[in-house]
């Protein structure tokens, strides 16, 4: 399994190489996870509201919040970050 989220997980998609996972919860966050070891690799912190979908496309993640924003991240990142506006 894969433990982290704090809140409820509410999106998940699988990247099309199926070497990762990407999840949104509502704690607000969203997280990159190795398919193969469960491990969270980065969790990207920026919306102010539930994720409520998720999609990836290469190393770009495209997420939809409770907060009424799109954003869009480089799920590559070694650190965790915020987005920019």
């Amino acid at each position: 399994s894969f433990e982290g989220h704090s809140g409820p997980v509410s999106s998940v998609c699988v990247t099309s190489d199926g070497k990762w996972m990407i999840s949104g919860s509502d704690d607000d966050t969203i997280r990159k996870w190795n398919i193969e070891t469960g491990e969270c690799v980065n969790e990207l912190k920026g919306h102010t509201g539930e994720v409520l979908s998720v999609s990836s496309h290469n190393n770009i993640v495209c997420s939809g919040s409770d907060d009424k924003t799109v954003r869009i991240w480089d799920s590559n990142a070694k650190v965790t970050h915020e987005s920019t506006e």
